[in-house]
């Protein structure tokens, strides 16, 4: 029988093996009557900073029926797992015949995990990514970092593994899906580490992330895929108002993609593929986002605050919301441990901030996006797009309080809250009136949660802008937007927020056109 057993509790230092023991000796079972077990979660229980435990939800095998409600459990404790409702149900494939391979724009974490779910099911996908290919876009990236030039189409925005690529490589998600743990699996086996499978907050981090998304494609490429890099979307042919094809723009020049299948993968950057799809007549809506800074501190700050004097644990992160006084919300994204604040401009003229970490964290600098929403009603339009003006205007002002050097306007803390001195001045002019308002009158209620956020040489870097869609295409219940054939999905479409929300929403575009359509 299959057990799930949560609230299990670990000193720091002490071995995880002891957890079937601890187990059996809290449900008087005898000693090895657990025949198998496996971490399900792991989290730090800090909250009396003189006695921190490692809690833990473990799953467990054995012969004897218990009793979740037996003496000595808390309510909820103890439950018996079914083992059909652990995994999700793959489609049956549909009998309607495919015109070509399945097209699939975009290589982020969208597009990866629908050419994945594809690819297994013998469909032969073929993908594009405007951006290159892993080891180029590094090179292209470093060289951007040290002064060189920024590479439209090959930056921190576009490129194989799309954005996520390079930030930290967070694996958390606030949606309930049957998928992530697939997904999870997936990022273990090619190469992610075996502890995103139960860490309450994984990430792979970036250095580790570009492995592993190279080995991801190397298994969409060994069960019939195809990758093409440095080729991009130009233009979306239909007949009859349905999709028949493609036209698409490499270096080798313009061709035709027969295809009446596409998965529009393209990330929330791809403004061009906005434009099009839009003036093509797909139903599209406007969508809230947020706008804001990166606050930078020193790691040992936040490490203290959350931990006291243990310094056995993890870099530390924190998670803080605000509901300032003009109505707005403010809160922590992304937030990054032993990071570094990092410049993701894929257009001239405009700056985007994002934060970034390596799997060890080790920088000894934390950082997170402060950010305040944005609503649809502070666009300049009613039109779709007025959302993508938005964040280019503010992108475009940082280019230029930044000195028009692809170098973001940053400022201390000080400064920012006592909105004084040219640096404080260009950081809060890249930014909406209402956002710089509400995000300075948030500190002060965030030190009191983290004891020294609003300490004077903390660093405010301006703007980050691109933390979700400012669209949603609209799409039915097979995820099908209103041009027939045509699937939108991941954070471009407007239906994810993160690596792991992008992949699920990836495998379900997938499984409709499994649905829908039979394999060759």
């Amino acid at each position: 029988m299959h057990y799930r057993i949560n609230e299990i509790k670990l000193n720091i230092g002490e071995s995880k093996d002891r957890l079937p023991g601890m187990i059996e000796k809290k449900l008087r079972l005898k000693p090895g009557m657990i025949i198998d077990w496996e971490l399900r979660r792991e989290s730090i229980d800090a909250r009396n900073k003189q006695d921190i435990r490692l809690v833990y939800t473990v799953d467990f095998w054995c012969d004897r029926r218990i009793d979740p409600k037996m003496k000595g459990l808390k309510a909820n404790q103890l439950m018996l797992v079914d083992d059909s409702r652990e995994n999700p149900v793959e489609p049956v494939a549909g009998s309607e015949r495919l015109s070509g391979r399945p097209l699939i724009v975009g290589f982020g974490p969208c597009g990866i995990f629908a050419a994945l779910e594809l690819a297994r099911r013998g469909y032969r996908p073929l993908v594009i990514e405007r951006g290159a290919a892993m080891e180029e876009r590094v090179e292209d990236v470093e060289a951007f970092r040290a002064g060189g030039e920024l590479k439209l189409e090959s930056n921190m925005l576009f490129g194989e593994g799309g954005a996520g690529t390079f930030s930290d490589g967070k694996l958390t998600s606030g949606i309930r899906n049957g998928h992530i743990r697939q997904v999870l699996a997936d990022f273990c086996r090619a190469g992610a580490g075996e502890d995103i499978m139960y860490l309450h907050r994984p990430h792979i981090g970036t250095d580790v992330l570009r492995e592993v998304i190279v080995n991801l494609r190397k298994e969409i490429i060994s069960l019939g895929g195809q990758v093409r890099f440095g080729t991009r979307l130009d233009r979306i042919l239909l007949k009859d108002g349905e999709l028949c094809g493609a036209e698409i723009v490499s270096a080798t020049g313009r061709e035709t993609v027969e295809t009446n299948a596409m998965i529009l993968a393209v990330g929330h950057s791809a403004r061009d593929t906005f434009k099009h799809i839009n003036e093509l007549g797909m139903d599209i809506q406007q969508k809230p986002f947020s706008i804001g800074v990166r606050m930078e501190h020193p790691q040992v700050i936040i490490d203290r605050a959350q931990y006291g004097s243990e310094d056995r644990l993890p870099p530390a992160d924190y998670k803080l919301a605000y509901h300032a006084a003009n109505g707005r919300g403010v809160y922590s994204f992304c937030m990054c441990p032993g990071g570094e604040v990092v410049v993701c401009s894929n257009s001239e003229g405009e700056i985007s901030v994002n934060g970034m970490s390596n799997r060890k964290r080790d920088s000894g600098t934390a950082n997170s996006g402060i950010l305040c929403d944005v609503r649809t009603s502070d666009f300049d339009g009613e039109d779709p797009l007025a959302g993508v003006r938005f964040q280019e205007k503010y992108e475009r002002l940082a280019f230029e309080n930044g000195g028009r050097n692809y170098k973001a306007p940053s400022c201390s803390m000080g400064d920012f809250l006592a909105a004084e001195g040219s640096k404080a001045e260009a950081v809060i002019a890249s930014m909406p009136e209402f956002a710089s308002e509400a995000i300075r009158e948030a500190v002060p209620f965030f030190a009191k949660k983290i004891k020294g956020y609003d300490m004077p040489e903390a660093v405010i870097t301006a703007v980050e802008t691109r933390s979700s869609s400012p669209i949603r295409i609209l799409r039915n219940g097979d995820c099908e937007s209103n041009i027939k054939g045509i699937y939108p999905a991941g954070e471009g479409a407007g239906y994810a927020g993160g690596i792991t929300s992008a992949a699920c929403d990836g495998i379900k575009a997938a499984q409709s056109i499994i649905s829908r359509f039979a394999a060759e």
